[in-house]
């Protein structure tokens, strides 16, 4: 096997654990819905976050992930200036217009994940910087 086809095959498999760990967390069988709450979540902290610590966050991101997590971003303007949860909520909802699913769970189980996956400094660092009742919904 060469060692491209190695790499390839170690970003999926990472790629399949954080999102089957989302799936366990949510109680969701359905992978594809599980990444489109992933990428949800990630997309709307992301624009959230000042644009170091977007990338400081996004560089502990396995490498599939990481190129969900970058795509479409557009680093001018940010971060955005969203003081509630209910518009940080809303930027999930869009995700899942044609199917059932609350945000808050969502992003609570999100937030769970990274808590588990990221360094510890890193996700300090992450809340910090979020207003008092996005804080909350981490664990």
């Amino acid at each position: 096997m060469t060692r491209t086809t190695e790499v390839f095959n170690r970003a999926i498999e990472q790629t399949h654990k954080w999102l089957h760990d989302l799936m366990d967390e949510l109680g969701w069988l359905d992978e594809h819905k599980a990444q489109r709450a992933l990428n949800a979540v990630l997309h709307a902290l992301r624009d959230r976050l000042t644009v170091n610590e977007a990338v400081q966050l996004g560089s502990q991101l396995p490498v599939l992930l990481r190129g969900y997590y970058y795509e479409g971003w557009k680093p001018s303007g940010k971060p955005v200036r969203e003081r509630h949860l209910d518009e940080f909520l809303g930027r999930i909802d869009a995700a899942f217009r044609d199917d059932e699913a609350e945000a808050d769970l969502i992003a609570r189980a999100v937030f769970s994940l990274l808590s588990n996956r990221i360094s510890e400094g890193e996700i300090q660092d992450v809340v910090a910087i979020l207003p008092r009742d996005l804080k909350e919904l981490w664990p």
